[in-house]
């Protein structure tokens, strides 16, 4: 009989944990599938061009590209006796100068939006430490305070559960941080440049 409460109870603490996980599985969800909605199709196409960059075959299309050139202006040169774009090749240049200006832009839009969800993502693991922190801080107080109702048990003081038991200030934390790295600051020591000019050294 005891064995078969112990299964039941564990199906359903199973269930109950399963359940958390789909909950919190489903927020992230929700949370980028609304971000989705939110691109312009703008946005859409810069994403998938982006995306296309990073890969593999766009170096190999890059490289084709520059190889069936040259070889066009030198079949010029032979049959025809004229090129197209001569030594140094200043229209390649150009035409992958403008190819990498725009390659460039597409990726740092890409990674302006990436960088906003990031932050997004940051404030909300923030909030979320904050109010882990406080629970638990909590959840010390709430010992302590059943540990001194106990007659059974003796009392004695503990110095770290009454420091733990009060949750933290996020304001005073980051007072030191800022306090702590103007200090490192100051303790810097000066960076000293060695330039060696003619054999000599300043």
């Amino acid at each position: 009989m005891n064995e078969i409460k112990n299964t039941d109870s564990a199906l359903i603490a199973d269930s109950s944990e399963n359940k958390q996980i789909k909950q919190n599985i489903e927020v992230v969800l929700d949370f980028y599938a609304r971000e989705d909605e939110k691109m312009s199709f703008a946005q859409r196409l810069l994403q998938r061009i982006s995306s296309f960059i990073g890969k593999p075959i766009f170096l190999a299309l890059i490289l084709l590209f520059v190889f069936i050139w040259v070889t066009a202006n030198l079949l010029y040169l032979v049959y025809l006796k004229t090129q197209f774009d001569p030594p140094p090749f200043h229209f390649l240049q150009g035409i992958i100068g403008l190819f990498a200006l725009l390659t460039a832009t597409i990726v740092l839009s890409n990674q302006n939006r990436t960088a906003r969800l990031e932050e997004q993502r940051a404030h909300l693991e923030l909030k979320l430490n904050l109010l882990t922190e406080q629970k638990a801080a909590k959840m010390i107080d709430l010992l302590e305070k059943l540990r001194l109702d106990l007659p059974n048990v003796r009392n004695r003081s503990d110095f770290e559960a009454t420091e733990l038991k009060h949750a933290m200030n996020p304001g005073e934390v980051l007072a030191a941080l800022d306090e702590r790295n103007e200090v490192d600051i100051l303790q810097k020591p000066p960076c000293v440049q060695i330039v060696d000019v003619d054999g000599l050294k300043f």
